[in-house]
């Protein structure tokens, strides 16, 4: 890769930043011996799926203008594991050994990738650097260096660990030898053997994903997620083998589209039956019920209850969650030390030098059209009040007058309070989470200047695939329909009554990666809205940020698949209808516009600053609109 130290190019030449882009295009290239291989920059640089490899499309993540060791590292890392497995990896041989089960086809993947990088640092030192110095510094920020017992440690992030550990070919960082550590105390000696045999077979990709089904057999992984057990033939090498996992595969995609088929009936079936009960009068009632549901243990404070004549039991049919002792209300200060706090804030006000002209002016607008609606007045030449002194001059110039009088006129304006809620799932890794965090962060200083309260949220999950919950589940015999199935964790960057000095530097937290995991919309959003109906101000305003639909796989692979949008669409149709709390949404890359009645939908994260000024600023405009007409009215 392209060496650590960075020249000063010539300003008629071409930036850092691209230089490096060029430079890692080449090496991708190179490494990999594919000159038609095409290396695509993009904010959200998504290689999981090993499909991505057989097109020769290489998606790496997109470099910040000022360029850092962190970035650098993360790059070079990706671009090096990319450029292996386009030269090391056959997907014919690993689609036909595929495992059922989500977790044992991640482990499978983890495998797969750790063996061609495995190959390529057998060859390249630099790569070996890049390599190790970008798992370390992955699972770091994934917080694994925190990491206690093994099921908060993803099986296919421990099984990479081991395996280059096995391997030798770089030294394993603190975080990663945590993780190793880790599962040795768990398994022990149990994989051992499998560990050798894959280093064995690094060169013999047949082989060694034959080793690879055996240690998910091993682990159990397909048994937990409720797949089918291993048969002895398919762990069985040569042609033979292969015919016989072709048509085992085959069988399988027919049944899985005649699987899905039926599903999408039963969700077309489920769709006609809520339009149904939404005619019904009882319908609001049942959701009422589940923003209660979905408020934190312990919260205190007024909520709002459903009507009379509540149908309980067919309300928690629509939506449960089968645990939430693991659930979490944190504060952002708690889930990062001050040092890497003061960090992520600093990185976050670099970037801030890049936006702030353009959302300023913006926020400047909002921070006029507020302050016009704060603007006192008065009327003169009373009788009694405050003495006028800028009347004085008559009385000296002619003692007959008398003193003059003021009294200011009430005021309309009325105390707000403005809640943004947004989504820290991983699909919003890279720009778009940037600029969120961004836009909070100005949109909070321009408001507290006027007199307006602003909560910045966050919502995702503390574990990926279910964390304790499902571990939970799967001990008490995997019941059929547990509902939500995984562990909340919900974030307060900022409080409403917390002044942005004391609050900003929690919002770099949203600038680390290990926060960002799975998203449970509908119960996010009743926490922030039940946050706000607590609030004594008049106007109380909700704004949710987020770049999708949610996606919960511990969820939705025991439930439904429309379950967690159906209950989003119920939370929303509550607060739309029936709550004091106005809603609106902003939708990056993804249409918002089918869930919420008020919502913009952005395909460039860069726009997000201005179109949230936007949208405040044309609500205060309506509202004020409202509030004259029905004035008007009145005197009528």
């Amino acid at each position: 890769m392209a060496s650590n130290q960075y020249q000063s190019y010539p300003d008629r030449g071409p930036s850092k930043t691209e230089a490096f882009k060029t430079a890692t295009a080449a090496v991708v290239k190179a490494i990999s011996g594919r000159e038609d291989a095409t290396v695509v920059f993009t904010p959200i640089a998504n290689n999981q799926k090993f499909g991505a490899a057989a097109s020769g499309e290489v998606r790496l993540p997109l470099p910040p203008q000022k360029l850092t060791k962190e970035n650098v590292v993360r790059l070079r890392g990706a671009a090096d594991a990319m450029a292996l497995r386009l030269k090391h990896h056959n997907a014919g041989v690993h689609a036909r050994r595929m495992p059922n089960g989500k977790d044992a086809i991640d482990a499978y993947n983890a495998m797969e990738q750790t063996r061609v990088e495995a190959l390529g640092v057998e060859h390249f030192q630099g790569v070996a650097q890049n390599i190790g110095l970008a798992l370390e510094q992955r699972l770091t920020l994934e917080g694994y260096a925190m990491a206690r017992q093994h099921f908060q440690i993803q099986m296919g992030d421990a099984l990479k660990v081991l395996i280059h550990d096995r391997c030798g070919g770089f030294e394993l960082g603190p975080t990663c030898k945590h993780v190793k550590d880790i599962y040795e105390s768990e398994f022990g000696h149990k994989l051992d053997a499998h560990l050798n045999a894959l280093k064995g077979a690094l060169h013999d990709q047949k082989a060694y994903a034959d080793i690879e089904r055996q240690l998910i057999e091993a682990l159990e992984l397909e048994k937990d997620d409720g797949g089918r057990e291993l048969d002895e033939e398919e762990t069985e090498t040569g042609d033979e083998s292969d015919k016989n996992a072709e048509q085992k595969e085959s069988d399988e995609q027919q049944e899985k589209e005649s699987e899905s088929a039926k599903g999408q009936s039963e969700s077309q079936t489920g769709a006609e039956e809520v339009d149904g009960e939404a005619a019904d009068d009882d319908q609001d009632s049942q959701t009422a019920s589940m923003l209660e549901a979905a408020m934190e243990p312990g919260s205190e404070g007024k909520q709002i209850r459903p009507k009379p004549g509540h149908n309980e039991k067919r309300g928690q049919a629509r939506y449960k969650v089968y645990s939430t002792q693991f659930d979490q209300v944190e504060d952002a200060a708690n889930l990062c030390d001050p040092e890497e706090m003061a960090r992520l804030r600093l990185q976050l006000d670099r970037q801030l030098a890049h936006l702030q002209g353009v959302v300023a002016r913006l926020a400047n607008r909002l921070q006029r059209r507020l302050m016009a609606q704060q603007t006192r007045s008065w009327d003169f030449d009373l009788e009694e009040g405050l003495l006028d002194a800028s009347r004085l001059a008559r009385i000296v110039a002619n003692p007959t007058h008398s003193l003059s009088f003021k009294r200011e006129k009430e005021t309309q304006f009325r105390d707000t309070v403005v809640s943004m809620l947004i989504d820290n799932s991983g699909s919003m890794r890279g720009r778009p989470i940037t600029i969120a965090a961004m836009t909070a962060d100005i949109l909070a200083r321009t408001l507290e200047r006027c007199g307006v309260k602003v909560e910045i949220l966050g919502f995702t999950t503390s574990q990926w695939k279910g964390g304790q919950s499902r571990k939970a589940w799967a001990e008490h015999g995997k019941p059929a329909n547990p509902g939500r199935l995984n562990d909340l964790r919900h974030i307060i960057y900022k409080a409403a009554d917390s002044p942005w000095r004391r609050a900003r530097r929690n919002l770099g937290l949203m600038l680390r990666e290990g926060i960002l995991k799975e998203n449970i919309d509908g119960e996010a959003l009743a926490w922030a809205h039940n946050r706000l109906i607590q609030r004594h101000e008049q106007r109380r305003i909700l704004m949710v940020i987020s770049d999708g639909a949610p996606v919960d796989d511990s969820t939705l692979s025991v439930n439904p698949g429309n379950y967690l949008e159906q209950h989003l669409r119920d939370v929303i149709a509550y607060i739309e209808n029936y709550s004091p709390v106005q809603l609106l949404a902003i939708g990056i890359g993804h249409d918002v516009t089918r869930y919420y009645r008020r919502a913009v939908t952005l395909m460039d994260a860069d726009e997000l600053g201005g179109a949230v000024i936007a949208e405040l600023t044309d609500l205060f405009e309506e509202d004020d609109r409202t509030a004259m007409s029905l004035r008007a009215a009145a005197v009528a």
